[in-house]
């Protein structure tokens, strides 16, 4: 009984009554009510194949419950499929949907007083929503992802999901056959699984395995492959033990633990969005983080990972060659992980990786630190008069790390795209496609189609383009995002003018505009910002109170 906050929250007698009566309605017997009532939080669905191999998880999460002692109650989280939506106007739900994600684990989780919950999730924004309502409702939880995607295969090439969006690119200029184009796009989504590079989906939920918020191992599995349900038993089995030793997210999630989230990030190449979710994780868990501190990261932490976007391989190739165990085992022992963080395991990060054995000789995909893919990490901070908050670029990798260029203004991602397409953007321009942050998407889209669209046509190295928006996690090239203030906040962004001299400097992490301050100020005075795009609804209700991208985009900064 003493697991159990319902029975110990609801009076005896008359008034407990109709509340066991409902639980009696669901086919519980008396013997129940002493047991902890764990929440599930399924994001199954078949919007997209991220998700549509989630069910199988979520009825392994209920026996595993079940054989350890506990009941299970199951309910749903919705989500967005990044990649259909990508390019249209669905994408600006993406980031909201991790809002309402978070809400509907907290409303669940507190509405119905649960003694702790499993998240079961495999896109995008599953996984920080997942995080964010596990640390608003601070009771055990523990994440479980859906695992990754194998890959498509043509022509003797891998294929996934960024090989389609690189290929219009390519047959829009001339570069690939129209059956070679076509064959991509139906081999490139062989089953079920989360986009295989460490594009977001994967970058979050290897940082979450090094948060300690989820089972050592289980982060980089392969949907379609039977570790996995064996994993997710194993993790409602550790949840119930955490029920009775009352060890909660916000225990595990301290300043600590997301440097060694951030490290493995900065270690395996990962998303850009990171930066964004992680800032909103912090928010949530109540620890102090900002922008500047993923910086800090970056300048101590080596890419030791060859993986996809920018590299070689894909996350199975990650998990075959040892997994974000071994990626942690060799950060610890390069002295880059706080080894004493408790984990959901009720053991410490050194404790988890006491066992695990050292690189294997023969594998390439994990490098160890005395010989680095880069020396630090790829995720930079850029800040200049374009972005006085903070902006995010992939650095590494980059053979024209520094551009200066005319600027080519964009107010929306469909025009950006359509100059893209017909060939009006050349070598050494700077597409600037702004309006498109968390409240002036509103949503903060992604812009995978037009970066896509650069390196199918061979500009990814000779373009670069910023945005106050977001990019996918399989974007790459001389890329930046998350320009803060945004455009719809009055930001400088905002009073860029077509042929304006930009410059992107990955070496002295710039990112100016050539414009002096007189002719500056005279713009600010003409400028005024443009109506809501949205009044009503969900999407009118996330750009009035989104915080600005260099806090994380929540809803919730008072």
């Amino acid at each position: 009984m003493a697991w159990n906050r319902r029975s110990k929250n609801i009076t005896e007698g008359v008034a407990r009554a109709p509340n066991r009566s409902m639980f009696y309605g669901m086919g519980y017997t008396e013997g129940d009510f002493g047991k902890p009532m764990i929440g599930v939080a399924n994001a199954h669905s078949t919007i997209t194949p991220c998700n549509s191999g989630l069910q199988k998880l979520a009825d392994a999460a209920v026996a595993g419950l079940k054989e350890a002692g506990a009941n299970a109650q199951v309910f749903g989280t919705p989500t967005i499929s990044d990649g259909m939506a990508m390019g249209t106007e669905g994408m600006k739900y993406s980031l909201v949907s991790r809002e309402v994600i978070a809400d509907c684990i907290e409303t669940c989780v507190g509405g119905q007083w649960m003694d702790g919950v499993v998240t079961i999730g495999g896109c995008d924004k599953n996984m920080p929503g997942a995080m964010m309502g596990m640390l608003r409702a601070n009771v055990p939880g523990i994440f479980v992802y859906g695992g990754t995607i194998l890959p498509g295969h043509y022509k003797g090439q891998d294929l996934n999901i960024v090989s389609v969006f690189e290929a219009v690119g390519q047959f829009s200029a001339g570069r690939m056959s129209e059956e070679d184009f076509c064959q991509i796009e139906r081999r490139a989504i062989p089953g079920s699984g989360s986009c295989g590079g460490m594009y977001t989906a994967n970058t979050m939920s290897s940082a979450f395995e090094a948060l300690g918020m989820s089972l050592p191992g289980s982060s980089t599995l392969a949907n379609v492959e039977d570790p996995i349900t064996a994993y997710t038993k194993e993790a409602a089995r550790v949840l119930v033990e955490a029920v009775k030793r009352d060890l909660k997210p916000r225990d595990i999630v301290t300043r600590e633990a997301i440097e060694n989230a951030v490290a493995v990030i900065m270690a395996t190449g990962g998303s850009t969005n990171a930066v964004l979710h992680f800032l909103a994780i912090a928010h949530c868990a109540g620890v102090e983080w900002t922008i500047d501190d993923f910086e800090r990261m970056r300048r101590k932490v080596p890419v030791l990972c060859d993986l996809k976007p920018s590299g070689r391989y894909l996350a199975i190739d990650l998990q075959r060659a040892g997994g974000i165990p071994a990626v942690m085992k060799v950060l610890l022992d390069g002295g880059l992980l706080h080894g004493h963080c408790m984990t959901i395991t009720g053991k410490t990060v050194a404790e988890n990786l006491a066992d695990a054995p050292p690189l294997r000789a023969d594998q390439d995909v994990i490098r160890p630190v005395a010989n680095p893919i880069y020396a630090e990490g790829h995720l930079a901070i850029l800040k200049g008069n374009l972005s006085p908050d903070g902006s995010v670029a992939k650095i590494t990798g980059l053979k024209n790390p520094v551009i200066t260029g005319p600027a080519r203004v964009f107010d929306d991602e469909q025009s950006a795209l359509s100059a893209i397409m017909e060939g009006r953007i050349k070598a050494g321009d700077v597409m600037v496609l702004r309006y498109l942050g968390p409240r002036g998407g509103p949503g903060m889209p992604e812009m995978l189609a037009p970066t896509s669209a650069l390196i199918g046509q061979g500009l990814g190295e000779s373009v670069g383009l910023i945005t106050d928006g977001r990019f996918s996690g399989g974007t790459w090239g001389m890329v930046v995002g998350h320009v803060a203030p945004e455009a719809f906040e009055g930001g400088t962004i905002a009073l860029v003018q077509e042929g304006d001299r930009i410059t992107i400097d990955a070496h002295s992490l710039l990112l100016e505009l050539h414009v002096d301050d007189a002719e500056l100020a005279r713009r600010r005075a003409a400028w005024s910002p443009p109506p809501p795009r949205y009044t009503r609804g969900v999407l009118a209700k996330f750009a009035r109170n989104a915080a600005s991208a260099s806090a994380g985009g929540v809803l919730d900064r008072f």
